[in-house]
């Protein structure tokens, strides 16, 4: 079962990868704006699948060891958003890129196209005219097909992975998998204890509809035991940690989307070349960031690293509101923001998923409460910045931060709850197996040894302390049973 999942993943992985490539290859040549949109919503829809799938196995696969591992995944993402303006940077054009009959000067047409978008007043713009038909003079195409072949490997490299995972059913690799001492080790595991279980359910019969859903406690791990039997704090963990990553994201959304706009906008006033760094800035101080979390996520704990990077953030934003006026600080204050705000993404994914046993429930609601966070406070800094002006952007930034760690404040309390809902249930069950010998299991015939109470010699038999821990957690180690969630 968890092979086959695997395959999948991989198979989704490298068809997203690859029409990606496609569609950028396309969207050069598209007519329309519709047909724009089309490809820009299968290039998201694509994107989406490759971040929750990315997330999901890493988390399952190094499980105490993910948080690492999620750092170095979310570099590369800060890395590609970093260096891809700067490839597509030569091949844009300050003047307009359609030659009309007209004789206005096109860099003038520009300016009055970035004050608007600024939100400047510009008085009397009936005369100018933009041409929508002549020659066409931009390279700008050339910047999406460099992005497609540069991706290309991508796909690429997940097929020889499945390739080596032998999970291609065309050909077949004799050396080792690459994931031998990680995924498989831990797979082998489940079915090991999945066929201890069915031994065990051999020699004793439990009542009709127990063993059933004892045995299909793998495939449905996610959601078992049912959700009505589950706490309210489970699906808090979940609530409250997407609405952390929500504010989070969106406030690197509408960071990147929107200090282009109030930096050239009054009182700053930056040149327009000089505020288009701000963004590669803010990009360049996320990757940073993230790779520096790499190596500290070996000694610090994710909810430390948390705490820290979430006042930081709100400590920054206030800096960046009192100091308004002052250029130099708008750059600092970038700067630091970006250090702060880069490694709550994956801290935040490490730390849910470690409160819930590494399931990976919990990455997929955290990492789609992440986009959505991106999508909506996006338009509504938008919005508010039209009507109020370019002043309200710093300070729906402090007010998106200060509400997301007042959340990871719940979350924090709500995680203690669950601990404490844990303890109680894995008491519970500890009393159940200890009384299971005299709650409907039968002694089957020609069974020596073992006398009708369920006892050998007077002392509980060894699988019967043995089985609480092999079906609810699919292990036969020495360690303490985990409770349940």
């Amino acid at each position: 079962m968890e092979q086959r999942r695997f395959a999948c993943s991989l198979s989704s992985l490298a068809a997203s990868t690859f029409i990606i490539s496609v569609v950028f290859a396309f969207i050069p040549i598209c007519s329309n704006l519709l047909m724009l949109a089309f490809a820009m919503a299968i290039t998201g829809l694509a994107m989406g699948i490759i971040d929750t799938i990315s997330n999901l196995q890493l988390v399952k696969i190094y499980q105490k060891d993910s948080t690492v591992f999620l750092q170095a995944l979310h570099f590369f993402v800060g890395l590609g958003a970093l260096l891809s303006p700067l490839i597509a940077d030569p091949f844009l054009s300050d003047t307009d890129c359609i030659l009309g009959n007209s004789t206005i000067n096109s860099s003038l047409t520009m300016r009055h196209m970035r004050n608007k978008l600024a939100g400047r007043h510009v008085y009397n713009v009936s005369h100018f005219h933009f041409h929508t038909e002549g020659e066409v003079v931009t390279n700008v195409s050339y910047a999406f097909w460099i992005m497609a072949l540069i991706n290309l490997p991508v796909p690429i490299a997940v097929l020889v992975l499945m390739y080596r995972e032998r999970v291609l059913t065309c050909c077949y690799e004799r050396s080792p998998r690459l994931l031998d001492g990680d995924m498989h080790m831990h797979t082998l595991k489940m079915q090991t204890a999945s066929e201890q279980v069915d031994g065990i359910s051999q020699d004793y019969q439990e009542p009709a509809g127990k063993s059933q859903s004892l045995s299909h406690t793998n495939m449905w791990n996610c959601c078992y035991p049912k959700p009505k039997d589950l706490p309210l704090s489970y699906f808090g963990l979940h609530i409250f940690g997407g609405m952390v990553l929500f504010f989070s994201d969106g406030i690197v959304g509408s960071y990147t989307g929107f200090v282009y706009t109030y930096a050239v906008a009054p009182p700053l006033n930056l040149p327009h070349k000089t505020a288009g760094y701000l963004t590669s800035v803010f990009w360049a101080s996320i990757t940073v960031g993230r790779l520096a979390s790499i190596p500290l996520s070996y000694r610090i704990k994710p909810v430390h690293l948390l705490t820290f990077n979430q006042v930081g953030v709100i400590v920054t934003l206030f800096l960046l509101l009192i100091f308004y006026m002052s250029n130099v600080f708008l750059f600092i204050g970038t700067c630091f923001l970006g250090l702060f705000i880069s490694s709550v993404y994956p801290c935040m994914l490490a730390f849910t998923e470690d409160i819930l046993d590494y399931k990976g429930c919990a990455t997929t609601v955290l990492v789609t409460s992440a986009g959505m966070g991106e999508m909506l406070l996006q338009l509504l800094v938008g919005s508010v910045i039209n009507s109020q002006g370019s002043y309200s952007f710093l300070l729906c930034g402090l007010i998106f931060g200060c509400m997301g760690f007042t959340v990871f404040l719940l979350l924090l309390l709500i995680q203690h709850v669950h601990k404490k809902n844990r303890t109680v249930s894995t008491e519970h069950q500890h009393a159940k197996w200890r009384d299971l010998p005299h709650q409907g299991i039968v002694r089957p015939h020609g069974t020596s040894g073992l006398r009708a109470g369920g006892h050998k010699n007077g002392h509980p038999t060894s699988f019967l302390k043995k089985l609480p821990h092999i079906v609810l957690h699919g292990s036969r180690s020495a360690e303490p049973p985990r409770p349940c969630p």
